[in-house]
């Protein structure tokens, strides 16, 4: 320990209760109690069960759907943590919602990843914690430390343990995660494919093309998030269309917004992987396409490394 922010304490909001627990657990300290209610109006309140002054505190709270509430919640439990002189506010954000706004694609965009970046540090954070960022460049739009981790390593281990030493294609779905889907091929020590595709509107996707030889292969389709999957189903018929033999999609968050599973359901996907940074509706855990890791103990790595003053860097490899 670094000796200057205090004792370790663990704080869990409502979004993910389930990964809290499991992060708790690894860390092997306990959430500390917090009652959060709303008033008749739907507006939040916040009571913190015991003394939180000089403690270095670590709030777990993926911003997932729905997005605004999970959000308005952090905010107000980080004021409450500010005002109770928590000696640091460490927020730990598995799901960073409103990053796929990073940048202004047109003339008026808001960006509203830089916003929500400005609200956490208005509220009280003084150290991020995140996971799988949909654009690395959002790091910079905080004025303090953030500590942006990567699934890849569990993603790809579960691959490796699915297909042993078969060999594989690792396939980006668009040329914008060509980076995210090189980190997996390399663990994997596999070739790389890219979907060429354009998008005429807003969640609508013409694919037009593999770059890439795929023929005969077993394809792994990565992404950072599951949203709408109009992407991913797209992507998973082009790779059958050129001669892949399967497909599998590995993804950190699964959003599953406007009937993502049924799409993925009904295209030549084999499997699904997401990671419990987001809760999974019941109907989608218990689909058998859809198996879920956990990131709890690489979270929980990174909790006692900052607390400790020790490098994260060692997470990455």
């Amino acid at each position: 320990m670094n000796g200057s922010e205090g004792p370790l304490m663990l704080l869990c909001g409502t979004a993910n209760p389930e990964l809290g627990r499991r992060i708790s657990e690894e860390v092997g300290v306990p959430l500390a109690p917090m009652e959060i209610t709303r008033f008749a109006d739907g507006e939040f309140d916040v009571k913190i069960g015991e003394s939180v002054r000089g403690h270095d505190v670590f709030l777990i709270q993926p911003t997932c759907p729905p997005v605004n509430d999970n959000y308005m919640e952090l905010f107000v439990i980080l004021d409450a943590l500010r005002r109770a002189s928590a000696a640091r506010i460490n927020a730990v954000l598995p799901y960073y919602g409103y990053a796929r706004k990073e940048k202004k694609t047109q003339a008026r965009d808001p960006i509203s990843a830089k916003l929500m970046a400005n609200f956490l540090q208005v509220a009280g954070a003084e150290r991020m914690i995140v996971l799988d960022l949909h654009a690395e460049a959002i790091q910079g739009f905080f004025d303090i430390p953030v500590d942006a981790l990567t699934a890849n390593k569990i993603l790809a281990a579960h691959v490796r343990a699915r297909h042993g030493r078969q060999p594989l294609v690792v396939v980006s779905p668009d040329v914008g995660g060509t980076a995210r889907a090189r980190a997996i091929a390399r663990r994997l020590d596999s070739p790389l494919a890219i979907i060429d595709k354009r998008r005429p509107r807003d969640d609508d996707v013409e694919i037009l093309n593999v770059i890439g030889e795929v023929e005969g292969s077993r394809c792994v389709l990565v992404d950072d998030l599951i949203s709408t999957a109009s992407t991913l189903a797209g992507a998973a018929h082009a790779l059958i269309t050129k001669g892949a033999i399967s497909v599998d999609v590995l993804a950190t968050h699964g959003v599953f917004s406007n009937g993502a599973l049924a799409k993925l359901e009904e295209a030549p996907v084999d499997e699904l992987v997401v990671t419990d940074s987001i809760p999974l509706a019941k109907e989608i855990a218990d689909s058998p396409k859809v198996t879920q890791v956990s990131v709890a103990p690489l979270i929980a790595e990174a909790i006692v490394r900052v607390h400790e003053g020790r490098s994260v860097s060692a997470l990455f490899r």
